[in-house]
């Protein structure tokens, strides 16, 4: 059940990256949140999620410099 509920949550924050450009941001460090609630419980994370998180991790670090 709670595998099913956060892929529901990260689904709906990929909804919100898509529809409000203007709070990627805070989207970002939610979706950031769900997938560390995932590897605490030992979930298995979507390959493709985890290259999401990687490519977040990368814009970041190019916006900071």
């Amino acid at each position: 059940m709670a595998l099913e509920s956060l892929k529901a949550q990260i689904s709906l924050l990929l909804e919100e990256m898509v529809n409000q450009p203007e709070d990627d941001h805070e989207i970002q460090e939610q979706l950031r949140e769900k997938l560390r609630e995932m590897r605490a419980m030992g979930l298995p994370l979507p390959a493709d999620l985890v290259a999401l998180e990687k490519q977040l991790d990368e814009d970041f670090d190019v916006e900071e410099s």
